[in-house]
């Protein structure tokens, strides 16, 4: 289940460009709220307390701006800088925590090292990292983890075969490809190996074809010269 961490925001007025690069100059990240029955509300946050409260918070943020009354949120849009990895700006949105929400959850492999497929060579691969979830706000997961220990090379796991806490519903498609278990690629040596010698041997073939080619035409003017005398 998710558990609400507190993170006191500053109100302000609605951003410019020019307001937001001074912000983040002194340390605050931009953002905004909106959702709910209130109107979008403008707030700005110290950098640092923000990516310390986002390390350690679950699904739920309880927010107060300029210490008022606290009230539910969830992340609905962080964005980075594209080098720096520094937080450029924050969307939240309101939630009632009676009312089920869409949201995306992180999901977790596990049990990796330990599978068959693994262990004889296999490579996995996940190809799907997050998936979309309906849900209460206080019932959704940090994550959502599968146990993949018993996986086998050449093995697909899909959307269908992982279960959820109670309380989530899936709202991807459920033949949607989690993660697969190819066969090692194994360097085809021995055909290197006939084709160097085929090679070699065309190349001598071609050798012995132009020394042969060599000795009719050194044949053909020595016969000449005897004409001549």
């Amino acid at each position: 289940m998710a558990e609400s961490t507190k993170l006191s925001l500053n109100a302000r007025d609605p951003e410019g460009s020019r307001t937001a690069r001074r912000l983040r100059r002194t340390g605050e990240v931009p953002g905004v709220i909106y959702g709910g029955d209130a109107e979008p509300s403008h707030f700005s946050v110290d950098a640092r307390i923000l990516r310390n409260t986002l390390a350690r918070s679950g699904a739920i943020l309880d927010i107060s701006i300029d210490g008022g009354k606290p009230s539910p949120v969830i992340v609905k849009d962080l964005q980075r800088h594209p080098v720096r990895g520094e937080i450029m700006h924050l969307d939240l949105v309101r939630v009632n925590m009676n009312e089920t929400i869409h949201t995306t959850v992180v999901l977790e492999l596990v049990g990796a090292d330990e599978t068959p497929g693994v262990s004889e060579g296999g490579v996995l691969s996940q190809e799907t990292r997050e998936v979309n979830i309906e849900a209460l706000p206080g019932d959704i997961p940090d994550t959502i983890t599968h146990d993949v220990s018993a996986m086998q090379i050449n093995d697909t796991l899909t959307l269908s075969a992982v279960t959820v806490p109670a309380g989530i519903t899936l709202l991807d498609d459920l033949e949607t490809v989690i993660a697969t278990i190819t066969p090692p690629t194994l360097e085809p040596v021995e055909d290197e190996i006939e084709t160097e010698t085929a090679l070699v041997g065309e190349a001598g073939a071609a050798a012995e074809g132009d020394a042969a080619e060599g000795d009719a035409d050194g044949g053909e003017s020595t016969e000449a010269s005897s004409d001549e005398s």
